[in-house]
């Protein structure tokens, strides 16, 4: 006889009384989960957590005494957990939510704008699936960052108007986009972003990346040309494609109907340039939940593309590289920091692909 299946522990913070019993009964209500605690600040958190020791912790990002940042820091240090970030989608928590995400949150959920109640149904999917999620993670310390000249071979592709990197994320996508953008030059080919993540969170990404890196970095708009030393974030709820305009590159920003159950999606970027880019694109695709974006770097490779997967140890989450090394995409499989040097270097084979290997049975 089997043992049952160890619950993930949860323990919910939040200065909400209302806000914190409804996330309670959402997770309490998940057979796979089990809440061990609450609190309505960090200062009243910090014993119970200490001595309740949860495999996960939803965490408010303003809160009295201690705010969520502070409080993440400090535990971060002292007891590394895995947390998701209970944020506001207002400008204030655009910036909080993503500075806890370099602070090592993985990943966050948004409150209902209106009426909580009114918004349950809808929050309590999302927070019950990143929740899960984070209790499979296992904290693992960052490796050291090493600059994209160590890793790349000598042809260099400065001057290129028709070289596009294409590159997808979601779940520890937003740091691992942080490392890679940051190791490019200002000369980089042009490059096409999809990262999961909801509306006015995408402009406060790119507005933060931007002042990070040496290209230029800013949410997408309908008609954009994708140019050296730009990068283009498809904004949330919108999808992202990539069309030829003469000679130049420009991108399409839509709303229809979500793919993989995300909008933006990776397989619609990815697809679309395969199509419109084909042996001129690279594409990559990171660290992430799910499925999404394998199919569209399948279609890359047949296209002619370079295609890279981030490998299992740099990722916090290897979901949607490992769907794409399983069915054949990628061709290469490379840590975090050696990915940019595929980015700035055409193809030493003269853009011949070798067909990917048939998917196991």
């Amino acid at each position: 006889m089997s043992l049952p299946e160890r619950r993930v522990r949860v323990f919910v913070v939040h200065d909400s009384a209302l806000v914190r019993q409804l996330i309670v009964e959402i997770l309490s209500r998940d057979p796979a989960l089990e809440v061990v605690g609450s609190a309505s600040d960090p200062c009243a958190a910090w014993d119970k957590i200490q001595r309740l020791n949860p495999d996960v912790i939803t965490l408010d990002v303003e809160m009295p005494r201690m705010d969520g940042l502070t409080f993440l820091e400090k535990l971060m240090r002292a007891h590394p957990l895995p947390v998701v970030m209970v944020s506001s989608v207002t400008e204030r928590g655009c910036d909080a939510t993503l500075r806890a995400l370099e602070l090592g949150a993985l990943d966050f959920v948004t409150k209902p704008r209106i009426d909580l109640l009114r918004g349950t149904a809808e929050l309590a999917g999302e927070i019950v699936a990143k929740v899960k999620m984070a209790g499979a993670v296992k904290l693992r310390a960052k490796p050291a960052s090493r600059p994209v000249e160590s890793a790349a071979p000598r042809r260099i592709l400065f001057q290129s108007t028709y070289k596009i990197a294409a590159i997808g994320a979601s779940t520890g996508g937003t740091e691992a986009l942080r490392e890679l953008l940051c190791a490019l030059p200002p000369d980089a080919p042009g490059a096409v972003i999809v990262q999961h993540m909801p509306e006015r969170f995408t402009r406060a990404f790119a507005n933060r990346l931007n002042t990070l890196s040496r290209i230029r970095i800013s949410e997408a708009c309908d008609g954009d040309r994708v140019l050296p030393g730009h990068a283009l974030i498809a904004p949330g709820n919108h999808h992202m494609e990539l069309a030829r305009s003469g000679a130049d590159y420009r991108v399409r920003v839509f709303m229809a109907e979500p793919l993989n159950h995300h909008r933006p999606a990776v397989d619609v970027l990815f697809h679309s340039c395969a199509r419109a880019a084909g042996r001129n694109a690279v594409g990559v695709i990171l660290t992430g939940m799910g499925d999404d974006g394998a199919r569209g770097l399948l279609a890359m490779r047949k296209a002619g593309a370079r295609t890279v997967a981030q490998d299992e140890a740099t990722c916090v989450v290897f979901g949607m590289p490992k769907e794409a090394i399983a069915m054949g995409a990628a061709e290469f499989v490379e840590p975090l920091p050696r990915i940019a040097s595929h980015i700035l270097l055409d193809r030493a084979d003269g853009g011949r692909v070798t067909p990917p290997p048939p998917r196991a049975a």
